[in-house]
Parts: structure tokens; C-alpha cells; sequence
């Protein structure tokens, strides 16, 4: 692969499965494992490794920065994803890396999107953790059919999982589709999500993520996961195996990282106008049938949109109430990806933070 300078790519196995990933730095520097979100790989990082590693405080140890493919994307061994572990099964295999390539001291992580939820079971799980980095991380409750307090609209969590994805999206990403001729394109889809819609890469560069995007493996086991019926509205609740059951609340929970000992520090970064995470999320079932765009919906009562912002505020205040050291960068105007569309501010508030925490 044609990668950025001083980006190095490797293959890697280790007691769990064969895993792909980038890397920046010496083999002796302080690590950064830089953790992706759904539909994205490791490369997704690429373009802020060489900005993080020349931030880098002088006089201070170099940043070793690693980027792993995640289960069921990019060029990593695709094996399916159990959605009842919650994304552990990314934790578990983050764990198995870092293990493998022979870092045995604690680990900067930082979690972009799903990858908040997989590096908070890191956290919870396997310890050693110097510090966590939430980018647009989903709510600490799950993605879809929950109120504030975490608690499922229907009791079987109806409305979140796999049956939710959008099956023009799911043939596009099967059929290798390169194109901008729908809104379901998985160029168009890029370019309106991730983030703002006045951001554009480089030509050349968008190639590359588009079809990083394309090595996502598609299946039950996979995305979007097995689908399952509901008897409740809309319909559809999450089944068992992969990513957007991994996702649901009925499995996915951080809320639990109030519970750490020790806990380190965190910082948030959010952009304000992401779509995907926020308060009444535009792919968010309360949100869609409280605009009509879902039929039967119940109502406010029984069926509030998310509050996705709000829950992860709520979390983070009560880990700052527990002890815990909190940082929050709320990134005004940008999108699901401010370390594209502020690269330059996120790549100082992310280096502020891990020298900070280095000291700690």
C-alpha cells in the first residue's frame, strides 16, 4: 500500500486471530492505540499519526501510535462478531495485539465512535490503561430505544440491532460499489456523515477510504448482524451476532466505567453537529418516528428519542463525581470526525491530553 510517511503496516497473529494494523513511532515509544468506528478500519487514523507524533512535546518519550483493524473490517482476519459480548470481542482482540507485539505497560486508547464502547471494556476488563480518549463515541447505553437513564422504550429493545440498517446500503457495501450516484453511495454516505458537509478530502484521498470502507465484511456475522421480529414498534429487535447487535443497548453498556479503580483520565471530543451521535440522531428510531419518517409511532412517552449527548454528559459527570479526571472539547460546526473536518485543533487538544496524562 501507498501509505502516508512514516506509516508502517503490519500483520500480526496473535492467540485470538491474524489482525492488520498501522503504526507510527518507535518500537520503544509511549503507546497510543488509536481504536476505529464502524464502517472505517485502522487507515482511518492515518492521516493524524505523522500531525500526533510532531505535537509530541519536546524532551518528552515519543509516541508509539497504532492503528489495529478491527474484527470484521479492513485486512484483518474476518471472523464474525458475537453482538451478545457487547463488542468485547474487539476489546479481547485489542488485548491479544497489544500482548502479541510485546507492549507490557499501560496503554493510551482512544475509542472513536463504536470503538469508545470497545475501549471501555479494555478498561473494565484488562486494566492497564493510562488514559481513554472518547471521539463521537456512541452513548454509554447503546445505540437506539433507550431512555436517559438507560432504561429500553420496549422490553425487548425493539427498534436497535440489524434490522435497522438500510439494505440499499448493505448491497452497495456487498457489491463493491464505488460510485456517487445515490444517497446510499458509499461515497455519498462518507461525505455527509463523517463530516461536515462543507469538508471534502483530497480526490485521491477519499479513494482510500472509500475503499477501506469496501473491506468491511458483510454477513450475519458481521454487518449488519442477524436480524430478529418484534412484536413491539417498529418491528424489529436485535438479534445475536454481529456489529449493529453489538451495538443495541440490550448488550452494549460503558455507563460502568464510573466504576473504575483506577480510573484513568478521560477526554471527550465531540463535534456539535454529528449526526450520527447526538441528542434525537437522525438514524435513531424515537427520533425518525417522531418526524413521521417511521410510521405508528407511540409517542414522547413511550418512545423518546435518544439523548445520546445528554447520556454521555450524564456518565462523564458522575465518573468526575467518582474521582475520576474529566476533559471535555465540544467541537462547534464539526461532524462524526473532527479529526478530519478540525484536524488541526483535535490533533493539539489529543497531544495536550496524553502528555498530560503521561505525567500522571
Amino acid at each position: 500500500m501507498d501509505l502516508l510517511p512514516g506509516v508502517r503496516a503490519h500483520d500480526t497473529t496473535t492467540d485470538r486471530l491474524i489482525v492488520h494494523w498501522y503504526e507510527h513511532g518507535p518500537e520503544d515509544g509511549e503507546p497510543v492505540v488509536l481504536l476505529q468506528g464502524n464502517l472505517s478500519s485502522g487507515r482511518f487514523y492515518e492521516h493524524v499519526m505523522g500531525s500526533l507524533a510532531e505535537l509530541r512535546p519536546s524532551g518528552r518519550r515519543p509516541l508509539r501510535l497504532i492503528a489495529p483493524d478491527m474484527r470484521g473490517y479492513g485486512r484483518t482476519e474476518k471472523l464474525p462478531i458475537d453482538a451478545t459480548r457487547g463488542l468485547r470481542d474487539w476489546s479481547d482482540d485489542l488485548r491479544s495485539l497489544v500482548g502479541a507485539i510485546g507492549i507490557d505497560e499501560p496503554v493510551h486508547l482512544v475509542g472513536w465512535s463504536a470503538g469508545g464502547l470497545a475501549i471501555s471494556h479494555y478498561a473494565a476488563d484488562h486494566g492497564a490503561v493510562a488514559s481513554l480518549t472518547y471521539l463521537c463515541p456512541i452513548s454509554p447505553y447503546g445505540y437506539g430505544g433507550v431512555r436517559r437513564d438507560g432504561t429500553p422504550c420496549q422490553p425487548d429493545y425493539a427498534g436497535s440491532g440489524a434490522a435497522g440498517a438500510n439494505p440499499e446500503l448493505v448491497q452497495r457495501l456487498r457489491d463493491g460499489d464505488r460510485s456517487a450516484d445515490s444517497p446510499f453511495s458509499i461515497r455519498n454516505v462518507l461525505n455527509a456523515l463523517y463530516w461536515r458537509p462543507d469538508f471534502r478530502l483530497p480526490p485521491e484521498r477519499e479513494d482510500v477510504l472509500v475503499d477501506e470502507i469496501l473491506l468491511t465484511s458483510i454477513g450475519e456475522g458481521t454487518y449488519p448482524g442477524n436480524a430478529a421480529t418484534s412484536p413491539n414498534w417498529p418491528g424489529f429487535a436485535p438479534g445475536t451476532t454481529g456489529m449493529l447487535n453489538a451495538l443495541s443497548p440490550k448488550y452494549a453498556d460503558w455507563s460502568g466505567i464510573v466504576e473504575l479503580d483506577p480510573r484513568p483520565p478521560v477526554l471527550w471530543t465531540q463535534g456539535t453537529a454529528d449526526r450520527i451521535v447526538a441528542d434525537g440522531s437522525a438514524f435513531e428510531l424515537g427520533a425518525l418516528g417522531a418526524a413521521g419518517v417511521i410510521p405508528g409511532w407511540p409517542g414522547q412517552d413511550a418512545y423518546p428519542p435518544q439523548l445520546m449527548v445528554t447520556q454521555i454528559r450524564d456518565v462523564l459527570e458522575r465518573y468526575r463525581d467518582a474521582g475520576g479526571s474529566v476533559r471535555v472539547e465540544m467541537f462547534e460546526g464539526s461532524g462524526h470526525g473532527p479529526l478530519y473536518d478540525a484536524q488541526d485543533r483535535w490533533c493539539q487538544v489529543v497531544s495536550e491530553f496524553l502528555a498530560e496524562a503521561g505525567e500522571a
